[in-house]
């Protein structure tokens, strides 16, 4: 069951690590127990919104996670999947639907893709060097590696494009008229680019959560009642025997907030403190739905939230706070280098227990 739709059940499923808005069942970003990492964007295209309830992009999100053992695994499963069912419904939790077609990030230990859709249309492009962003617009042009057996015939039929010449799939499928959010994605998605080209040849997990956390760009937003609502950074090393690191903060605006890592190993400890609490009458899942709104912060959030207030009126406190928590973040990061030079063998005790000890040891700097 996604959510607003049922699919087929697989066999076998992965296990998976999601941060995702909490009253529906996809997620925005992740990764599986083999290395696998998906995040998806919110996209506006020339196919029309489909207001009928199908898959999420979220949705999309977690069932590649669940299903492919590989990037390119997941993007068959998403491509199949979205083929099949479409693409539709509201991606926000508020009675008047808010609609979009998704573009996503998938990368494992060995390559990456870009995927971008728009209706059940599809192209992908396979990363095979350098770095690569995506922000809410259509980004893949020509260099497509594979695509929906119909995309060019849609657009001939369309008249979005002649049959000859050049096929750029971000050209003939972009809208003309971009709506206000398209046009400030260009100036994120540019700037996004050029801060991972000032650092091309040696990006970090610490680079990518400066990137995260650049407000002059856009990347991380903290105003107009938007908000950057969570962040994730994944360490995928070549080496099969050395553990995949991935890096979640669980609270909004990674510029106040803490990367925590997390590995899989058997036995993980539940980490509550992270869970949204489940409604029995719950406002997403009744029809009409979101007629009502229900509180869904979870511990840490609640907490992070009052901490924030706490910084905002006494500016020396918060300042103290932020020193403290980035400290936090430091020995998180200095311990995943040790993990991963093996300088350090930490017991799987101590791996499985890594995400809920951060966590803990957050909350107690907000109390």
């Amino acid at each position: 069951q996604c959510t607003y739709l049922e699919v087929e059940q697989a066999e076998h499923t992965h296990a998976v690590v999601l941060s995702r808005p909490a009253w529906l069942w996809g997620a925005e970003m992740g990764a599986n127990e083999h290395g696998v990492c998906v995040g998806n964007e919110g996209v506006w295209t020339r196919e029309p919104l489909g207001e009928d309830e199908a898959l999420l992009g979220m949705d999309l999100v977690r069932l590649g996670l669940e299903r492919g053992s590989s990037a390119r695994e997941a993007l068959e499963v998403m491509t199949a999947l979205l083929e099949h069912y479409g693409q539709g419904g509201s991606c926000k939790e508020e009675p008047v639907p808010f609609v979009y077609h998704n573009t996503f990030l998938l990368a494992d230990r060995t390559e990456a893709w870009v995927l971008e859709t728009a209706g059940r249309y599809w192209a992908a492009q396979r990363v095979t060097e350098g770095s690569r962003n995506i922000s809410n617009q259509l980004s893949i042009g020509s260099e497509i590696t594979a695509e929906h057996a119909g995309l060019r015939q849609r657009a001939r039929s369309q008249g979005w494009w002649s049959g000859h010449g050049e096929f750029s799939f971000a050209q003939v499928f972009s809208l003309e008229q971009q709506p206000p959010r398209m046009e400030a994605a260009k100036a994120r998605f540019q700037a996004g680019r050029e801060l991972l080209r000032q650092h091309a040849g040696h990006i970090t997990a610490e680079t990518l959560m400066s990137i995260l956390r650049d407000k002059g760009s856009g990347i991380c937003v903290d105003s107009e009642g938007f908000r950057t609502a969570g962040s994730m950074v994944s360490v995928l090393p070549r080496d099969p025997t050395l553990p995949c690191v991935h890096f979640f903060t669980a609270t909004p605006d990674p510029s106040r907030s803490v990367f925590k890592p997390f590995v899989f190993v058997a036995g993980i400890k539940p980490v509550p403190q992270v869970r949204s609490p489940t409604f029995l009458q719950d406002p997403a899942k009744q029809i009409p739905r979101f007629q009502s709104s229900v509180d869904r912060r979870h511990e840490l959030y609640r907490r992070h939230q009052a901490a924030l207030e706490l910084m905002e009126q006494d500016q020396e406190r918060g300042q103290k706070l932020l020193e403290t928590l980035q400290e936090l973040e430091k020995q998180g990061l200095e311990g995943m280098k040790a993990l991963l030079e093996g300088t350090e063998t930490p017991h799987p005790e101590e791996l499985a227990d890594l995400f809920f000890d951060c966590v803990e040891a957050e909350l107690k700097f907000y109390t």
